[in-house]
């Protein structure tokens, strides 16, 4: 049974938000794919989530994270996991180890490409008992048909897509709390931009 997430229970974990992979993006414009991406790291700055990020072979073409997570999320930035080039990243053990360190069941991921950096952990987790819920608008895809094969993939294993609005709100619970109105600033300037 799925349960609420909330600041209490949940983690989020960003994968491979690399100034490289990122190109790769074409299901989505770039600028939504990164502003909500950044939106996520200030949700879980302002609620005090823990964070845990992750990069494939930096320096190669996939290239660092994006610098404005070191901006936000300076600690979680600094001990980001290096991956050597393991595809799905729930099976690098130094990943694995910063997720359980969390202690928390509930998984809010994003991955740089949805059809690569996302499916494949995502399902991990859940198949190990974690409740995942998928941000499809920080995550994309090369093509249209391998974001929907992914979709399609990540739903049958129990995964809840959302977006990044919708996380947000049920991170949020209440507006008018004080974390309530740090998130509808965000929400507004970054992720709805056009309507603030």
């Amino acid at each position: 049974m799925i349960t609420p997430f909330t600041s209490e229970n949940s983690a989020l974990l960003l994968i491979d938000h690399q100034v490289g992979t990122m190109k790769l993006i074409h299901n989505l414009p770039l600028a939504v794919v990164q502003r909500n991406t950044l939106a996520l790291a200030k949700t879980a700055k302002i609620l005090n989530l823990p964070v845990v990020l992750t990069s494939s072979q930096e320096t190669d073409v996939q290239g660092p994270l994006m610098p404005e997570l070191a901006d936000i999320l300076p600690d979680a930035y600094q001990h980001r996991i290096q991956r050597a080039g393991i595809v799905n990243t729930w099976t690098d053990k130094n990943f694995k180890v910063a997720v359980e360190a969390t202690g928390r069941n509930h998984l809010i991921m994003a991955g740089v490409t949805t059809d690569v950096c996302l499916v494949f952990p995502a399902i991990s987790a859940v198949e190990e008992g974690y409740q995942v819920q998928a941000v499809m608008d920080a995550s994309g895809s090369p093509y249209e048909v391998s974001e929907e094969m992914s979709r399609q993939r990540m739903e049958k294993a129990g995964v809840v897509l959302t977006a990044t609005n919708t996380m947000m709100a049920e991170l949020a619970q209440d507006w008018s709390r004080m974390e309530g109105g740090q998130l509808l600033q965000v929400l507004f300037e970054d992720v709805l931009p056009s309507i603030a």
